[in-house]
C-alpha cells in the first residue's frame, strides 16, 4: 500500500508539473469549452442562449476549474490525467496482476505527457473520453454491465464517440445488453429532460447533431483514404513503444480473448476514422486499449524486446521533453502558439478600452479572447463558424460555406445584436471571410469603427450613440 501511495504521488507531481508548464497557453481545443463555461457561469444556458456545437458535459467539466485558465485549468487537467492512470492501473490489476497495473498507469502518464501538446494538454472532447472509456471497460470486466452502461452514457454526453465505448463493452459481454443499454439510457434521458425543460432541446439538436452531421459528412481532405493511412501509420510509429508491447501481448497471451480484443480494436479504429480527418486527438480512442494491452505485453516480453520498447519510448520523450524545459523557462515563442500570442495581444487592447458591462463578439475561431478579456458574449455566437457556414478546420484557407442558408439566417440574427467590441481574428488569414466581407453585415458594421489592431486581429468598437 505504501508503494502504491508513493507511486501515485510521484505520478501526480509529474503530471501537475508538466501541465503547469502550459499555464500561459490556451490551446484551440480547450478555448471553446472554457469560453462556454464562462457563459454558463454568467447564468446563460447551453444551446438556448448561445451556440455551442459540442455535447453538454464538456463545458460543465471546465466549470470545475471555475471557468479559469492558467494554473486552475492545468491542475484540473492533471487531476483528469491522474484519474486515467488510476483507472488504467485498476483495470490492468483486475485483469492480470498489480505489476501490469503499475505498467499501465506509467504508460498512460507517459503518453498523456509526451504527445502532441495541442492534443495531450487540453482536456478537450476526445481527451475527456479517456477516463469514462477506461472506467466502462473496468466495470465490464468486473461484471457490472449496468454501471458500465451508465459510464458509457456519460461518455456520450462528452463526445458522440461514447457510443463506441458502449459497443466495446458489449463486445466483452454481449449477453449483458439489456443492463448495459439501460445504464446508457439513464444519463442521456436525464440530459434530454433538462434540455427540454429549459427550451434548449431543439437548439441542442440543431447545433450538436445537425451541424455536427454536416461537419463530419464533408471532409476538407483531398485524399481522405491516403491521409488516413499516412496519419495512422505516423501515430502508430510515434507510439511504437505501445505498439511493440501490445504486439507481444497479442502474440504471447493465452487467455483466449483475442477475438474480443480485436473487436474492441476494430470499433475504436472506426471511431478514429469518423469524418476522415484523423486528427492526432482522435487517436485517444485507441489509447485505453493499447495501454492495457501494452502493460501485459511488456510483462510477457523477453529482455531484448523490453529494451526495444524502452528505446522506442525515447522518441516521443526526445521530441516533446525539451519543450517542457523551454516553457518552464518562460519561452513559448514557437509557431504552434503564434495565434494564442496574438489573441493575448488583441485581448489586452480590448481590456485597455473596455468599461464595466461591455460585451464582445469574436469573429473567427478564437474563443480564448473571451477568456483573456473576461467579457461576456454580446451575441448568441462565440465564433464565426455558424455565421460563415465554414468550419474552423478549413476556414483559414477555404471560403465555401457548407450551410449557406443557415449562415445567412444566423447573420440576420447577429445584425439584431449590439456587442460593445468586435474582434476579427480571421480576416488577416482569409480576407474572403473577414467580417467586413459580408455584404449583408455592412449596414450593421457601420455602427462600429476600427479601434485597434494586433498582429493578426482587428478590433472594432461600437460607436457612441
Amino acid at each position: 500500500m505504501k508503494r502504491r501511495a508513493l507511486f501515485f504521488t510521484a505520478l501526480a507531481l509529474f503530471l501537475a508539473a508538466a501541465r503547469l508548464c502550459h499555464s500561459k497557453i490556451l490551446w484551440a481545443e480547450e478555448a471553446l469549452p472554457l469560453a462556454a463555461a464562462l457563459q454558463v457561469k454568467a447564468g446563460l444556458f447551453l444551446y438556448r442562449d448561445f451556440w455551442f456545437d459540442k455535447p453538454p458535459l464538456l463545458p460543465l467539466f471546465h466549470l470545475l476549474a471555475g471557468g479559469l485558465d492558467g494554473w486552475p485549468l492545468r491542475l484540473l487537467g492533471a487531476a483528469h490525467a491522474l484519474a486515467a492512470c488510476a483507472l488504467a492501473f485498476a483495470a490492468a490489476r483486475l485483469r492480470w496482476s498489480e505489476r501490469e497495473g503499475y505498467q499501465a498507469a506509467a504508460a498512460m502518464a507517459f503518453f498523456l505527457t509526451f504527445d502532441t501538446a495541442s492534443s495531450a494538454i487540453p482536456v478537450a472532447a476526445d481527451a475527456l473520453m479517456i477516463v469514462p472509456h477506461l472506467a466502462a471497460i473496468w466495470l465490464t470486466w468486473k461484471r457490472k454491465p449496468f454501471a458500465a452502461g451508465l459510464i458509457a452514457g456519460i461518455a456520450f454526453l462528452c463526445n458522440s464517440k461514447g457510443l463506441f465505448v458502449a459497443a466495446a463493452c458489449l463486445i466483452w459481454n454481449w449477453r449483458a445488453f439489456p443492463a448495459l443499454a439501460a445504464g446508457f439510457a439513464i444519463p442521456n434521458i436525464a440530459a434530454l429532460m433538462v434540455l427540454w425543460s429549459q427550451d434548449a432541446l431543439l437548439p441542442y439538436y440543431d447545433q450538436v447533431w445537425k451541424w455536427g452531421r454536416v461537419y463530419a459528412g464533408v471532409t476538407f481532405v483531398a485524399e481522405p483514404l491516403k491521409n488516413g493511412t499516412i496519419r495512422t501509420a505516423n501515430w502508430l510509429g510515434f507510439h511504437a513503444a505501445l505498439v511493440l508491447a501490445a504486439g507481444a501481448f497479442w502474440l504471447r497471451d493465452r487467455a483466449g480473448d483475442g477475438v474480443k480484443w480485436a473487436g474492441w480494436a476494430a470499433v475504436s479504429i472506426v471511431a478514429v476514422g469518423l469524418g476522415w480527418r484523423f486528427f492526432p486527438r482522435y487517436f485517444f480512442q485507441l489509447l485505453p486499449l493499447l495501454t492495457l494491452a501494452a502493460a501485459r505485453g511488456y510483462s510477457l516480453a523477453g529482455p531484448r524486446l523490453r529494451i526495444a520498447i524502452l528505446l522506442a519510448a525515447l522518441v516521443p520523450m526526445a521530441r516533446f521533453g525539451p519543450r517542457y524545459a523551454t516553457l518552464a523557462a518562460g519561452d513559448n515563442t514557437w509557431a504552434d502558439t503564434a495565434m494564442d500570442r496574438d489573441s493575448r495581444e488583441a485581448a489586452a487592447l480590448v481590456k485597455s478600452m473596455a468599461e464595466p458591462g461591455d460585451s464582445l463578439l469574436v469573429w473567427g475561431f478564437r474563443p480564448e479572447i473571451y477568456v483573456y478579456t473576461g467579457l461576456r458574449a454580446g451575441t448568441r455566437f462565440l465564433d464565426s463558424q455558424p455565421l460563415t457556414g465554414v468550419p474552423a478546420d478549413r476556414h483559414l484557407t477555404q471560403s465555401t460555406p457548407l450551410t449557406p442558408e443557415l449562415a445567412r439566417s444566423n447573420r440576420r440574427q447577429l445584425a439584431g445584436s449590439a456587442p460593445s467590441f468586435l474582434v476579427d481574428g480571421l480576416g488577416s488569414y482569409n480576407p474572403s471571410l473577414s467580417i467586413a466581407a459580408f455584404e449583408d453585415l455592412r449596414p450593421w458594421l457601420q455602427n462600429y469603427r476600427v479601434a485597434g489592431k494586433s498582429g493578426f486581429s482587428t478590433i472594432w468598437r461600437r460607436r457612441a450613440d
